[in-house]
Order: C-alpha cells, then sequence, then structure tokens
C-alpha cells in the first residue's frame, strides 16, 4: 500500500544504517486526524509496515472583521474559514437594523444556520464559508453598525462589524403659506428632517 500523498519521507531510498524523517507536507486543516502507512521492503526480507498518524488541528473559526455599504444600502457578502461540524449566526450589538439569513453556504452548499454542515467537510480539511447580508438604506446623518458574530461548535466566535454610510442631511417644510389670523393664534406646521435645523 502507497503511502499518502500528503506525507513526505527523506531520503526515501538508503543503504545501511540512517535516520528517515517522516513529515507532512502541509498543515493537517482537519478536526480529525488522519493516517497512512509506510512500507519498507529490501530483497529476501519481508516487508514491514508502520502506521503514520498525524492529529487533527483544533477546531477554529476565522471570519471577515468587517463590511461597509453605502447610503443607498445592498447586500455584502461576509466570509470565513473554519473546520467545525456547525456554525451558528447571530446579530450582536449596534444600530443598524439588519436581517439574519437562515442560511449560509459552505463549499457552495446551501447551509441552515445553526444545522450540521452535510458531510461534515471541516472533518478533513478547512472549508470557507460565505453569508449574505442585506443592508438597508441609511436614511440618518450618522453611520449605523451591527455586530454579526459566528460561533462554531467548540463555542468560540468571530465578529464582523457591518457599517452603512451615513445618509444624506435633509430638510422638508410643509408647502403654502403660513397665515395667522388676527388675534395671532398659533398653528401648526410640519417640518420633516434627519438632521437639526434652526429659523430665523
Amino acid at each position: 500500500m502507497a503511502k499518502a500523498n500528503w506525507l513526505k519521507v527523506d531520503p526515501s531510498q538508503g543503504s545501511g544504517n540512517a535516520s528517515v524523517k517522516v513529515s507532512s507536507i502541509a498543515e493537517h486543516t482537519g478536526r480529525k486526524a488522519r493516517t497512512t502507512t509506510l512500507t519498507w521492503t529490501a530483497a529476501n526480507v519481508t516487508d514491514i509496515v508502520r502506521t503514520v498518524a498525524q492529529s487533527g488541528k483544533p477546531e477554529y473559526i476565522t471570519m471577515t472583521n468587517s463590511a461597509s455599504a453605502d447610503k443607498e444600502g445592498k447586500t455584502v457578502t461576509i466570509n470565513g474559514k473554519s473546520n467545525s461540524a456547525k456554525l451558528t449566526f447571530a446579530l450582536g450589538s449596534g444600530d443598524l437594523d439588519l436581517n439574519l439569513p437562515q442560511n449560509y453556504s459552505v463549499n457552495s452548499v446551501v447551509t441552515a444556520n445553526g444545522a450540521a454542515i452535510a458531510g461534515d467537510p471541516g472533518a478533513t480539511s478547512e472549508y470557507e464559508f460565505f453569508i449574505p447580508i442585506i443592508v438597508p438604506a441609511n436614511p440618518n446623518i450618522d453611520e449605523k453598525t451591527r455586530q454579526l458574530v459566528v460561533r462554531n461548535e467548540a463555542g468560540q466566535t468571530a465578529v464582523c462589524t457591518i457599517r452603512s454610510a451615513a445618509g444624506d442631511a435633509y430638510v422638508t417644510v410643509q408647502e403654502g403659506t403660513i397665515e395667522l389670523d388676527y388675534l395671532g393664534t398659533a398653528v401648526s406646521w410640519s417640518v420633516e428632517s434627519n438632521t437639526s435645523w434652526t429659523i430665523s
């Protein structure tokens, strides 16, 4: 049986006494350990087989730490990497009004928020995930923000701060002439605005 392609042996052949270095060609990003075998062969000698086991990477999660939308709003796609069996997304602190999607994507497979990921790809290697967030238009003159928090099965979290750019300032005053009677009785006149204003 041939060794796995992730294993490196140096030297792979020799004569007499030697020290053989065994390593992996890259980091193992899956949670679960992986194994393979090495087989020593020589003329007139029974093959000798040894098992090689490489431990899995501890469960982890990373995510884009910020995303921005202009004042008109747009859909921003937040991405990250993990090797967890499931991910759970939630909205954190902030004043930006967002709706949390029910699904996200792992390796192009749609996955329900908080559900086990089909096929558990993180058992053998890290995967990339994507979640689209619709950021509404911002009519206010101040920037608004909201945290998107993702938690893996081990309880670790990553946070992305979503920002919505400040909207334009506006003042709208009811049309027409303000007419007062001879007594000067107060009349109401409507003003709509998203900023401070004064009358002079």
